[in-house]
Formats: structure tokens, C-alpha cells, sequence
């Protein structure tokens, strides 16, 4: 069973993004994965500065951050489009993550995972500008990012009020079962 690590590049109490991973998250469990569902409200970090990083290493919540990472096959990041690209929370949790410990490679982390990328905007792109950027990103850590993507436009009328759910799912589910399968298949047994 792969693991797989969930969470929204927005904190944003009423974001559509922390809608979409929520969905996103139980498809994954629906489909057999473990599934870790983070909020990064839970990890505050500062802005990266690496005179800060020399004078005091790295903050407790990069350190749990990481150590979360590494012990996931997958990622699975819904996030929302800043200005055409990764909103600065996203991009700074990705950046301190990617930071060496302690003769530790801050590629580790990122180390033989496997992504889905997701976005949801209430605008007609859906996000769909950010994506490449996030997927550039990832990509240059060391992540092999699933050719597949989902891109929700017009978020602020695709969900049910009632129930949350989205009115047409369409092909968030197939992104979500292909990342649960590459993830089983790569997911490699623990070391001991």
C-alpha cells in the first residue's frame, strides 16, 4: 500500500484548494493508499533566508516537514495561482525541505517520489498558468511529476454546498488512481 502525503499550497480558511485536497485525500484513501493529509497552517516557517539558516539552522517545523516527506512515496499538492505561479507559502515549504541537515542531501526528501499536481481557481484557468511552474519545480528536485494534472476552473460554483463534494469530478479521479497505481508500483519495502 503506497503512502501518500496530501496537502494545499493555501491556507485560507474557505480555500478551494483545501476543498479540492480534502477530496483529493479520500479519493486517494478510497483507493487503497495511506494517505497523510497535512495543513501547513500546522508548520509555520519563516520566510527562507540563508543567513538565518547559517546562524540557526533549520526551523522545527522544516525538520518535521521533511521527515514527513521522507517517509511518503507520493505527493499530492493542490495549490492556487498567485499571479501566474506558486503561491510564496508553497514555494517556501518546498525550499526549506530542500535544505541539506547534517551532511543529509536536501534532495532526499524528494527522493524517488512520485506527484499529482492539482489547482482550482474561481477564475476560467483554473489555476492551469501555475501548473507548469509547480511541475518545473518539482521536477528539478527530483520528482517525477505524473504527466497527468487537474486544473478546476470556476471553483466558486463546482462544489456542492451541501455536501462538498464536486458537482463533476471528471477526471480528478483519474489523476488521483493513476498516482495511487505509480505510487504502489515504485513504493520500494523499508529498510531495516
Amino acid at each position: 500500500m503506497p503512502k501518500i502525503l496530501a496537502f494545499s499550497g493555501s491556507i485560507r480558511r474557505d480555500s478551494w484548494n483545501r476543498k479540492l485536497i480534502l477530496l483529493a485525500a479520500d479519493a486517494c484513501q478510497a483507493a487503497g493508499a495511506e494517505t497523510t493529509l497535512i495543513d501547513l497552517a500546522d508548520y509555520p516557517l519563516p520566510l527562507y533566508n540563508g543567513d538565518d539558516e547559517a546562524r540557526d539552522g533549520l526551523p522545527d517545523n522544516a525538520l518535521r516537514l521533511k521527515a514527513l516527506f521522507k517517509a511518503h512515496d507520493a505527493l499530492l499538492i493542490a495549490s492556487p495561482e498567485y499571479n501566474s505561479s506558486v503561491p510564496p507559502l508553497l514555494k517556501n515549504t518546498l525550499d526549506w525541505v530542500s535544505r541539506e541537515w547534517q551532511g543529509e542531501s536536501g534532495l532526499l526528501p524528494y527522493q524517488d517520489k512520485v506527484a499529482a499536481i492539482l489547482a482550482a481557481s474561481p477564475g476560467q484557468y483554473g489555476g492551469m498558468r501555475m501548473l507548469p511552474h509547480l511541475r518545473q519545480i518539482l521536477n528539478t528536485l527530483g520528482v517525477v511529476v505524473l504527466p497527468g494534472q487537474f486544473s478546476l476552473p470556476h471553483a466558486d460554483r463546482a462544489f456542492d454546498e451541501e455536501n462538498g463534494a464536486l458537482k463533476s469530478p471528471g477526471r480528478l479521479h483519474t489523476v488521483v488512481m493513476e498516482l495511487v497505481s505509480v505510487a504502489a508500483a515504485l513504493a520500494r519495502p523499508p529498510v531495516q
